[in-house]
């Protein structure tokens, strides 16, 4: 399960809104230059982000919560979106390409609509699986009260 820490900012019904601080790990990274983490993260300047989750632990406004997803979840979820309209925009580019005798035009033509047809069965597979792919709201991080962090002592 892949985890990452946020704060609820909003509750609307039985959903959550949770703010999380997009964080890059480069520095620990084996891969650091060959990335696209390392430059997306540098454009973002660590901007933050909101998620809406289901809030099946009540957080409240202004609680530290732990929001996970599982590692099988995303890796289908990256395939649906990224994989899959690739995927078809290759094999309809060939498909154009074989039935106009070599035609550049036509492999262009069939390249566009399966990336277009990729991305639109992608998005039907998505609605059928609505709720796969998201993240859930795992715990509220509460401090014990004994626990008080003091505020001239350092974090």
């Amino acid at each position: 399960m892949i985890t990452e820490s946020g704060k609820v900012v909003a509750v609307t019904g039985e959903h959550a809104w949770v703010q999380t601080i997009r964080t890059s790990a480069c520095q620990s990274c084996a891969a650091r230059n060959g990335c696209g983490q390392k430059m997306l993260a540098s454009a973002t300047g660590g901007r933050a982000n909101q998620v809406r989750v289901f809030n099946s632990v009540n957080a409240c406004v202004g609680e530290e919560v732990t929001l996970g997803i599982d590692e099988s979840a995303l890796l289908g979820a990256s395939l649906l979106v990224y994989a899959l309209p690739l995927l078809l925009m290759v094999m309809a580019s060939m498909i154009g390409h074989h039935l106009s005798d070599g035609s550049d035009f036509a492999a262009m033509l069939g390249a566009a609509a399966g990336l277009a047809s990729g991305f639109l069965i992608s998005r039907q597979l998505q609605r059928g699986n609505a709720g796969g792919f998201e993240p859930r709201l795992l715990r509220v991080n509460r401090i014990p009260a004994g626990m008080v962090a003091h505020p001239d002592s350092p974090t």
